[in-house]
């Protein structure tokens, strides 16, 4: 049988428990997701060769990373050429392009040190997101913006302010709203005796950096929490509860990243409560394995149940971001697999009859509800993906996997 053929045969099966497949394609083709330009590099960044820090780590050692900008952006390129769908690329600030021998601290950087970015997202019809890098920096060896140093806490309120500028720019040049998304590494190893003087600050840095004037219709400010990382195993001044409450009272995003709460924590769960209270909700989707470690995206039971509470609650007010960094295995393929199965995951939420499953739900019919959620699970959704994937002009199964291997063997092999 053809792909379409099966694509048919699926169609059927699926109309007999309600479920249109062709607007699920059409759905999905509609969702972007911002990929992270930083797992071409492996968190690197083009301002010289300082090491991570900030509780990152990017382990292995895998040959053919991108060099430079131009390495990048052929390499995302090549990414994006297997992944069906129009998406949007999401950037640190510590992938400012200099040119003539120009470099300029974080707080000085300008929207002119983004043009090549620019230039290649219009080339290309993507969106660009943003991300101030309050990390892998010599300003920020011991605390950013909770800093009782004024004049670190300065220097790191002003590259916030420069970084709103920039996505501004992104914004107005593109024609699409670009999300800032606002994290800090900031905390303490140990039990600290005051917890509540680096959240004052943090408050107030925050404050500061919002009090320039910027077209919320055209950026979209995001603070992400997080429970703990290496260095600051004791207490993170950026937790939950704080960016909760600041983005609720001052109308910003609140960002869930599922890598960043306890191992018992759901982030799917959060989804429907944090949409209760905001217009939006942001996320980073990632794969934590015990910890905060960034793997790659899978096609697994955490990523289909957000999945699910996006396409249940309205896609268009979850603002979908990837972020994993693994230099163990081939840095495209990496990217392939987990855009893909986020792509993967949301079309499995949108072939599920999810009116009828909430019905049973409500009704209380908790037999029937379970049989139905398991028998689900062998329903043809791969059919619907291939063909998703051939109308899109991109390969299916794993017949992508094949580019990846002649573009390491003409163009990553060559990198020393």
């Amino acid at each position: 049988m053809t792909t379409k053929q099966r694509y048919e045969s699926a169609r059927e099966i699926y109309k007999r428990i309600g479920v249109d497949t062709d607007i699920a394609i059409k759905a999905l083709k509609e969702i972007p997701i911002s990929m992270h330009c930083w797992q071409g590099d492996d968190v690197a960044g083009f301002e010289g060769d300082g090491a991570l820090s900030g509780g990152i780590q990017a382990t292995g050692n895998y040959p053919g990373k991108a060099r430079n900008p131009e390495e990048l952006m052929e390499d995302i390129d090549k990414a994006l050429s297997l992944i069906p769908g129009v998406h949007r690329i999401n950037l640190h600030a510590s992938y400012a392009i200099f040119e003539d021998g120009e470099m300029v601290d974080r707080d000085k950087l300008e929207p002119k040190h983004f043009k090549k970015w620019v230039e290649f997202a219009k080339k290309r019809n993507l969106g660009l997101d943003f991300n101030p890098t309050y990390f892998s920096h010599t300003k920020a060896s011991n605390a950013t913006l909770s800093s009782e140093d004024e004049d670190l806490r300065k220097f790191w309120i002003e590259h916030g302010k420069c970084c709103l500028r920039i996505s501004e720019y992104f914004a107005t040049e593109l024609g699409k709203p670009c999300t800032m998304n606002i994290w800090i590494p900031d905390g303490f190893k140990d039990v600290p005796t005051d917890r509540m003087t680096p959240r004052a600050r943090l408050k107030d840095s925050l404050d500061q950096i919002l009090s320039i004037p910027y077209d919320k219709s055209k950026v979209y400010v995001a603070v992400e929490s997080k429970v703990f990382g290496i260095g600051v195993e004791s207490y993170t001044v950026g937790s939950h509860e704080f960016y909760m409450n600041y983005a609720a009272k001052n109308d910003l995003l609140c960002l869930l990243d599922n890598g960043h709460y306890h191992p018992t924590e759901s982030v799917a769960d959060k989804i429907s409560s944090m949409l209760l209270f905001s217009d939006k909700v942001a996320l980073h989707v990632t794969r934590p394995v015990r910890w905060d470690s960034d793997h790659v995206v899978l096609f697994d039971e955490e990523t289909k149940e957000i999945a699910k509470e996006i396409i249940r609650n309205d896609a268009s007010r979850v603002i979908l971001a990837l972020d994993f960094f693994d230099a163990s295995i081939n840095r495209i393929s990496a990217w392939v697999v987990g855009m893909r199965n986020m792509q993967k995951a949301l079309l499995n939420a949108l072939l599920l009859p999810n009116e009828r499953l909430a019905k049973l739900q409500n009704d209380r019919q908790f037999t029937e509800l379970m049989m139905l959620q398991e028998e689900l699970k062998l329903y043809p959704v791969g059919d619907v993906w291939n063909y998703f994937c051939e109308i899109n002009i991109v390969p299916q199964k794993e017949g992508w996997f094949e580019e990846v291997n002649k573009y390491e063997k003409d163009v990553l092999s060559k990198r020393n």
